[in-house]
């Protein structure tokens, strides 16, 4: 069984990535003189982080490159001008949580050259500077299935255990479908639902508790396809119709879920507990409800009334 990761307060991870003291010559500020005349910029950034996978596998995929964070916060603090060094450290912030393993962020931008009408000790870290912290609050879409054992009370477990983990609060969970099983060796029928949640972990730490979940049900992977007691799918992280999902490929985890849009199993219990929900396609966001009318469904049925939670 995995690690668990050293936790928080609020359950998100406590490791921490710390870049401090990039330096850029830019024109940022109110003052019109600001807009022309070039001054330093100094951002100091700390991101939290589950590292303890990556600290045994020593594999890069398993944490942050802080080079190319450090490079986005450099083109960021050379970029179009803007008034306010808040502004910078928000856009910071913003491309550091597109990371998947990034929990949260925090973000220092020092502006030690800046025209206030007083003296600043005129030392690197002198002068006024603004502190702003993010973390990961995204809506999460995770498909749950079974068919092995007493099913309900399987799902029903699964439910109640995604709702206790730290950094994971379930906002709706859909009805019940039973579903012929799909591809892989003979097999018992399925019963599938889709849980909608909030979370603050990064998808790899929820990925990993989604694996940690399926484990305590004595879940094996040895067929692809084939029968099992339990299985997570993290489909899909954020909101495609305003922008805020989370697109990435990876040998550990592919957002949106590659083959979500093909799955009646998943679209008919998404769009019951969601009607207004929408899956990232390629390039588009597109209403769950219209990819599911050119789905084969005809496999998928009502199943059991439930009370999961």
């Amino acid at each position: 069984m995995a690690e668990r990761p050293q936790l928080g307060a609020a359950g998100m991870a406590a490791d921490r990535i710390i870049l401090n003291g990039i330096t850029v010559t830019s024109c940022h500020g109110v003052l019109p003189q600001e807009k022309t005349s070039p001054q330093r910029f100094i951002a100091d950034i700390v991101l939290e982080c589950d590292l303890s996978r990556a600290g045994h596998s020593d594999d890069l995929a398993h944490t942050v490159s802080y080079a190319e964070i450090a490079q986005e916060a450099e083109a960021i603090l050379r970029g179009p001008t803007v008034d306010l060094i808040e502004t910078l450290a928000q856009r910071i912030a913003d491309t550091a949580l597109t990371r998947v393993a990034v929990e949260a962020v925090e973000v220092t931008i020092h502006k030690p050259q800046a025209p206030a009408g007083v003296v600043f000790h005129d030392g690197q870290l002198g002068g006024p500077a603004v502190r702003i912290r993010r973390e990961q609050d995204r809506q999460v879409v995770i498909a749950c299935g079974a068919n092995l054992g007493d099913r309900e009370a399987t799902l029903s477990a699964a439910v109640r255990a995604l709702d206790r983990t730290p950094g994971i609060q379930v906002v709706a969970v859909s009805p019940l479908v039973e579903t012929d099983p799909v591809g892989g060796p003979d097999q018992p029928d399925y019963l599938n639902a889709v849980v909608i949640a909030r979370s603050r972990l990064a998808p790899l730490h929820l990925l990993g508790e989604l694996h940690r979940i399926e484990s305590w049900h004595h879940r094996i992977r040895e067929v692809r396809w084939g029968a099992r007691t339990l299985d997570l799918d993290l489909i899909q992280v954020g909101d495609p119709d305003n922008g805020s999902d989370l697109i990435c490929a990876t040998n550990d985890l592919t957002l949106p879920h590659p083959r979500a849009a093909v799955r009646g199993f998943v679209l008919v219990p998404w769009s019951q507990v969601d009607p207004a929900a929408a899956l990232r396609c390629g390039d588009t966001a597109r209403p769950v409800l219209q990819i599911l009318g050119a789905v084969d469904v005809s496999g998928v049925r009502s199943g059991p009334p439930w009370w999961p939670l």
